[in-house]
């Protein structure tokens, strides 16, 4: 027996040798907010899987923090930004997202973008500079010897922190701003004429004038990227490098892209090698509910419940809001668990409950849940999605807008605008989701879609990091078209060829017409002259 125990111990140990040699050290740039939600579940399961997980973690964080329990290992870093800045800046994007941007013409709108957009701009180069410009945790990065880092484009500096250390890049990615950093600096395909722009709140069925807006959005996003982003990087990272550099190409040069959506959610698109398809990464079957909390579902009987949240970030709903909000569920028959972190509305039925905070998951998975009060957050569509729940969609700010359309085109959803809607618009939203069966037939097609796979999109997020890891990269996958200029990607230097080319024909055709007609005619002419002579 002692002897079996002994082999036995040798086995384990040979295993775990030779787990700990192939596990990779990963370099994961910060993130924040939902970001950092959908990127947990991926770094625990690489952690599992024997890799060293290194996070960088800003001194000023709205939800990253050393002192949380986890089994990633910290690397802190100080920036020069306070709390009460991030806070203010938000509470701003907030409040012209959710109650000014609806009585503001396009300039107005637009110019108010541009100035949010450049002051966090700022904001984001004070947390790169926390890093590139600390020379103790720089030289700690290159000591590491990182086999890739993982980003998240929307907080810069990732693409830049890779390339200084030479290692692989890999993008988690829910989408960029009309879809720019895909196209420009990825050089995903996207024609204006069936891929709608991210946020122009349009479908993949747009009719001419659909399309026509379709480009001319494409176009001022680009415009409006290149005077407030790029022009701005490009200068900090030449400045950083020592070189002339540009960050949209430095973005380029990522090795994978993990796009957070799938065809369940989005519509279908031209796709590249490099990108990889992973919605739903964070998704997982419900545990449990909290006791007092599974009384309170249990008491909902046939009627069931309906869960609502509008996420972590909203906390500026008005007073009127709240009390119009409360009167609506106070008038369906569901049992209803919001999540709302202020005062109780006066208005509060018998049939709702609030709670600060919801196990969100779990209750979207419950037997009993027959909707889906949501502001649109991608995270919390792809939990319903998951679990084949039919939502209403109270979108606020950022992508929910874009969200919900995309939910509502496929028939699992049913919008009302916060500003616009009366009590009886949300009262019979829920109504209706919950009563017309094509909604909740629609929310388990997308869930049936979401599933049938050949793996998770978990496994197949960490398959390509690990890929990646195992070949130093994955350039093989990478099109020509990063080395085209924009007149080579398009073709026009052959259009203009060829144009040359017909040009010329026609011209030694005209010519040869012409030199043709001239020896006829003169033939003629001069015969003519001589009979008459």
């Amino acid at each position: 027996m002692k002897s079996g125990q002994s082999l036995s111990a040798c086995v384990l140990l040979l295993l775990c040798g030779t787990w700990s040699t192939d596990g990779g050290n990963i370099l994961v740039w910060y993130t924040e907010g939902s970001h950092w939600i959908n990127m947990k579940p991926l770094l625990e399961t690489l952690i599992d899987r024997g890799h060293q997980v290194t996070v960088l973690v800003p001194s000023t964080s709205m939800f990253m923090s050393t002192k949380e329990p986890s089994r990633f290992v910290y690397q802190p870093f100080n920036v020069s930004v306070s709390m009460e800045t991030l806070e203010e800046l938000f509470e701003e994007y907030l409040h012209f997202s959710m109650y000014k941007i609806d009585h503001m013409s396009y300039v107005q709108m637009y110019i108010r973008y541009m100035d949010l957009m450049s002051q966090d701009l700022q904001n984001a180069l004070k947390y790169v500079d926390g890093v590139v410009k600390s020379e103790p945790i720089m030289k700690k990065l290159k000591e590491g010897k990182y086999d890739l880092l993982l980003a998240d484009p929307i907080f810069h500096g990732g693409d830049l922190v890779a390339d200084i250390l030479g290692i692989p890049l890999v993008l988690s990615v829910r989408f960029s701003l009309a879809h720019h950093w895909e196209r420009q600096c990825g050089q995903l395909p996207a024609p204006p004429s069936f891929v709608p722009g991210a946020m122009s709140k349009l479908t993949d069925r747009m009719d001419f004038s659909e399309r026509v807006g379709n480009f001319l959005f494409y176009a001022l996003q680009d415009i409006v990227i290149n005077h407030v982003n790029w022009k701005v990087l490009d200068k900090y990272y030449s400045e950083v490098k020592g070189t002339p550099t540009s960050a949209c190409e430095t973005m380029g040069r990522a090795e994978i892209w993990l796009m957070r959506t799938y065809w369940d959610f989005d519509f279908p698109r031209p796709s590249l090698p490099n990108f990889k398809f992973v919605g739903g990464i964070h998704c997982r079957p419900a545990k449990p509910l909290p006791e007092d909390m599974e009384e309170f579902v249990q008491s909902s009987g046939d009627a069931g419940i309906v869960v609502f949240s509008l996420g972590s970030f909203i906390k500026n709903i008005t007073t009127e809001k709240a009390n119009m909000i409360a009167s609506a569920l106070a008038q369906i028959p569901q049992k209803v668990l919001w999540r709302y972190g202020r005062e109780a509305p006066v208005t509060l039925g018998s049939n709702t409950r609030i709670y600060n905070w919801i196990p969100q998951n779990d209750l979207l998975g419950h037997p009993k849940t027959r909707a889906f009060i949501t502001h649109g957050g991608a995270n919390g569509i792809y939990e319903a999605i998951y679990h084949g729940v039919p939502m209403v969609g109270i979108p606020m700010f950022a992508d929910q807008p874009d969200n919900m359309v995309h939910v509502a085109a496929k028939g699992a959803a049913v919008n009302v605008n916060l500003n616009l809607m009366k009590t009886e618009d949300l009262r019979d939203a829920v109504n209706t989701v919950i009563n017309v069966k094509s909604y909740k037939e629609n929310a388990l097609r997308l869930s049936r879609i979401h599933h049938d796979r050949p793996m998770s999109p978990l496994d197949e997020a960490v398959f390509w990091m690990e890929f990646t890891m195992r070949n130093k990269g994955a350039k093989h996958l990478r099109v020509q078209a990063h080395e085209l200029t924009w007149y080579q990607y398009h073709s026009l230097d052959v259009l203009a060829l060829v144009l040359a080319i017909v040009l010329v024909l026609v011209l030694l055709f005209v010519k040869t017409c012409s030199f043709c007609f001239r020896r006829c005619c003169g033939r003629k002419a001069t015969a003519k002259k001589r009979k008459a002579e």
